[in-house]
């Protein structure tokens, strides 16, 4: 039988071998976690190799991404679809390892790690959702949803901002099942570059003082290359189950590289040939690279001990169908994300019940109203707010703190944590089984852009929800209007940005996102009052395309008006008053633009004629991106400069989104 060194050895060289063929990667961070992932994954981690995504498995989190050898180590020598070639074409191009763990890249990956920070982030996303969905389904004597969330990190992913938001609310929560590592190995990459040696310089926190003020269980200086030792402070944080755990793991970066263990040299660069050879040396592996001998590959097998948790699970889910079988069948739905069986039917008679109510409202008064007439129908519906709820209004009449009554809840009080909200989200979509949203202010967005450029990256459903939308805010000034934000998010790949303009579309807008799989939505709604236009059951149908004809002149139109949002009102009055003077006028109502452009040619084609080259687009936002529609025989009416502090109906005249404008401006383009 191997020794444990021996198996956790097999990491270490996989990993320097792959950086070293790449010639590219950092090889430090898995050869000092290595006696670590080593007693998690064989005495503690509960996974399958044959089916990664069985719901009830550990989840485990890499957040230090940048060492991803670790996990496509782990994986390949557990037994998942990750064959040898795949760790040989390490950081290629269309290999399956990438440079960062990619989720939906290799089985077993259960998110995209690289920005520091955010995987612990997920991870609280994960655990929230474990306790959430038990909340909800499990019944005594039949807890079917009863795993870990494991997650290892780093010295960078502790300096990020985001880590202090996701630890404060995992410790507020009290997340039981959520275990960290912390690789507290004492370096980072400025250490020798700056003469420090390590993270002196600029990282003094006490961290297990930090994580005990924050409400964390703490393990402090744990031997991370003890596996005795490491084995007795998992176990520890198992039996803690009121509160997160953090190990505080103490590592030597590249352990057992004899000249570079400890450096930052070894953090993101390969070893060289010389040294991968005396490192093979030192740790009495003397097999060629890539070899990974019969022995070891049958200690880390975990395909059997994988074949019988997830049996094992399955009898205990039989025994909960025989007891409870519309549960089983709610929980087998949702955990695969499908819709209700009603859905369609009961969705579009809740927008043709709006359009019959034809109300003047807020946008954001609208999506609370989506919300009460969506919800009801949808129990995997998880909403929150960073700590905005009465002006974003999310709250909906069957909201339920998810921290109370048994942790069954569907809405999460998310506190001033913008960025930490949206990657929580993302994890709460990861784990399965939940729709969640999350919203704040538009110009808040920014705190919160990277974790929205992930959800685009993994092609995940998480909805971001920001009221406020524009100068419309009024009194509270150029801080917290949104000029250039709306713009920048259409730009995101992938993300799905609607900015309805009424009621209506703010229904569609919902609907949509709801029914969106392959990526992320982005709703946008306004804090002033909107009023209803009237539409056809044509024109409400055609709103999901992501642009229409809302109004069309009588012969061929002179010009096109395209608006969104709060300006589409403007462009409607504005086109009565051209048609007063004989002119024929078609106004476009465009709330998704990517939705639109995602349409195929001949319906783009019949909203907006290429032939109709006279065009004004109306929009309280930066012009740029609006050109391409526009066109060069065309105007953009927006805001290219930040606005002020003032009533907003006195803000939209001081800025020219008049109707006045409006008019002049199609006027001189024709």
């Amino acid at each position: 039988m191997p020794s444990r060194r021996d198996l956790a050895n097999a990491i270490r060289a996989l990993s320097m071998d792959a950086v070293q063929k790449a010639n590219s990667g950092h090889p430090g961070a898995p050869m000092g976690m290595a006696d670590i992932a080593e007693v998690l994954w064989n005495d503690f981690l509960h996974h399958n190799p044959a089916n990664p995504k069985w719901p009830d498995r550990d989840r485990f989190i890499l957040s230090n991404g940048h060492g991803s050898m670790l996990l496509y180590s782990l994986l390949h020598l557990s037994g998942y679809d990750l064959p040898i070639e795949e760790l040989k074409n390490f950081r290629q191009l269309h290999s399956r390892t990438a440079g960062h763990p990619e989720y939906g890249y290799a089985p077993g990956v259960e998110t995209t790690t690289g920005p520091l920070g955010q995987g612990i982030t997920n991870a609280v996303g994960f655990a929230l959702a474990e306790r959430t969905l038990g909340g909800q389904f499990n019944k005594p004597g039949h807890e079917i949803v009863d795993h870990y969330t494991y997650v290892f990190l780093g010295d960078g992913c502790l300096m990020e901002g985001i880590s202090h938001e996701a630890a404060s609310l995992a410790g507020s929560l009290g997340l039981g099942k959520l275990i960290a590592i912390y690789d507290d190995n004492n370096i980072s990459i400025d250490g020798e570059v700056r003469g420090h040696g390590n993270v002196s310089g600029w990282f003094l926190d006490n961290t297990p003082k930090r994580f005990e003020a924050y409400g964390w269980h703490v393990i402090p200086k744990v031997d991370g290359h003890d596996a005795a030792a490491i084995q007795a402070a998992i176990a520890e944080a198992r039996q803690v189950t009121d509160r997160p755990s953090i190990i505080c793991a103490q590592t030597i970066i590249g352990w057992g590289s004899p000249n570079k263990e400890g450096k930052e040299d070894c953090h993101g660069a390969a070893l060289g040939e010389a040294e991968v050879a005396a490192t093979r040396e030192r740790i009495g592996w003397p097999y060629p690279a890539f070899e990974i001998p019969a022995d070891i590959k049958s200690g880390w097998d975990a395909n059997n001990k994988g074949a019988r948790l997830e049996s094992e699970w399955n009898e205990k889910f039989e025994k909960y169908r025989a007891a409870y079988p519309e549960l089983a069948a709610e929980f087998e739905r949702r955990i695969v994300g499908q819709l209700p069986s009603d859905w369609t039917e009961k969705a579009n008679a809740f927008i043709a019940a709006v359009d019959a109510k034809a109300e003047t409202i807020a946008t954001r008064k609208a999506s609370q109203n989506s919300l009460n007439g969506f919800g009801p129908l949808l129990p995997e519906l998880l909403g929150g707010s960073a700590d905005l709820a009465g002006s974003n209004l999310t709250l909906w009449s069957g909201c339920k703190d998810v921290n109370v009554d048994g942790y069954n809840g569907n809405y999460i009080y998310y506190g001033v944590r913008e960025f930490g909200m949206s990657a929580i989200m993302n994890g709460l979509v990861l784990h399965g089984g939940f729709k969640p949203y999350g919203a704040t202010f538009l110009m808040f967005s920014e705190y919160a852009r990277n974790a929205l450029r992930m959800a685009a990256l993994m092609k995940i459903p998480t909805i971001f929800v920001y009221t406020h939308d524009s100068i419309g805010l009024g009194e509270d000034g150029p801080t917290h209007q949104p000029v250039e934000q709306t713009a920048t998010l259409r730009l995101i790949p992938n993300m799905q940005v609607w900015r309805p303009c009424d009621a209506v579309e703010s229904a569609v807008s919902w609907k949509a996102a709801l029914e969106r799989q392959d990526g992320p939505s982005t709703l946008i709604f306004s804090r002033q009052n909107l009023p209803h236009i009237p539409r056809t059951a044509a024109q409400i149908e055609a709103i999901s395309k992501g642009g229409y004809i809302l109004k069309d002149s009588a012969g061929t139109p002179d010009a096109i008006i395209i608006a969104t949002g709060s300006e589409v009102e403007l462009a409607v009055k504005a086109a009565e008053a051209l048609t007063a003077k004989g002119k024929n006028i078609r106004v476009v109502s465009l709330p998704s633009t990517n939705v639109f452009e995602a349409q195929d040619q001949a319906y783009r084609d019949s909203v907006l004629p290429p032939s109709i080259s006279k065009r004004v687009v109306v929009e309280a936002g930066v012009t740029d991106t609006w050109w391409k529609y526009a066109g060069s025989n065309g105007k953009v009416v927006g805001l290219d400069r930040f606005g002020e502090s003032a009533p907003a109906p006195l803000l939209f005249k001081e800025f020219g989104f008049t109707v006045e404008n409006v008019v002049a401006n199609v006027e001189a383009v024709l």
